[in-house]
């Protein structure tokens, strides 16, 4: 493996209870690059992706096997810290939650938890976020305002703050754009290509043309195996396999 990847899943099974969902899934992912995983409801794309924050622990029976190392360390290590973990590795969920705070706590909140106290280090460190997640402009005069008064994409893009305010290494998107309008839709894309100077970022998606769009590598999922991963460019224009194909060109899925 290259030293540019920040998450490496190598044999990756997953269960719940006695129902295996994943089947050795191998996947590396680098630095500045957006990872696509596409494929039908419910080939576990969206169980993958919570095993590289262990959200799956939530689960009662749930059980993994295999590894996935964050910068080289084994995230299910024994030792793991995973309160630390979920700060490195942040999530984007389908629906947007922020909290019901202002604007300004939703993403102060993690900082305060964290434990910045600073006021000034505070504001600063929100703005920033705000900034980065592409919103700021928007929400600068109103940030003691509830963020439930937000529209859903400048909820969304919220959320991508409030991820972001604690300054993770690898960002999940779980179809953060599925719910949303198609111009909110092309923000949260713009924003993803910003992020992606400076973090890893794994999307799940069900949306061909935005993978196309978006993503720098593509994995193809199906019935929890890892079918065929590649550049996007390779994977949407030249597949190897005759089943990659057919899923993107819309044949099934």
């Amino acid at each position: 493996m290259t030293n540019n990847c920040t998450l490496v899943a190598e044999n990756v099974n997953f269960f719940y209870g006695q129902s295996q969902a994943l089947h050795g899934i191998s996947l590396s992912f680098q630095k500045n690059r957006v990872t696509a995983l596409i494929g039908p409801s419910g080939c576990g794309k969206s169980t993958f992706l919570r095993c590289c924050n262990r959200m799956n622990d939530l689960i009662p029976g749930a059980r993994v096997e295999g590894s996935i190392r964050l910068d080289g360390e084994d995230i299910y290590s024994p030792r793991a810290d995973v309160v630390a973990l979920r700060r490195r590795v942040g999530m984007v969920f389908q629906k947007p939650n922020p909290f019901p705070k202002s604007i300004f706590e939703n993403v102060a909140y993690g900082l305060r938890v964290n434990g910045m106290k600073k006021k000034s280090e505070i504001r600063d460190s929100v703005e920033e976020s705000l900034r980065r997640a592409a919103i700021f402009d928007e929400v600068k005069d109103r940030l003691q305002t509830s963020a439930l008064g937000l529209s859903g994409g400048q909820q969304q893009r919220l959320c991508i703050a409030r991820a972001l305010a604690v300054d993770p290494h690898v960002l999940l998107m779980d179809e953060p754009a599925s719910a949303l309008d198609p111009i909110a839709t092309q923000k949260i894309e713009e924003t993803i290509l910003e992020l992606k100077q400076r973090l890893t970022i794994i999307i799940v998606t069900h949306n061909m043309q935005q993978a196309a769009r978006i993503s720098d590598r593509t994995a193809f999922f199906y019935m929890g195996k890892l079918v065929e991963e590649n550049g996007t460019d390779a994977m949407f224009t030249r597949p190897e396999l005759k089943q990659t194909e057919d899923y993107i060109t819309g044949r099934f899925g």
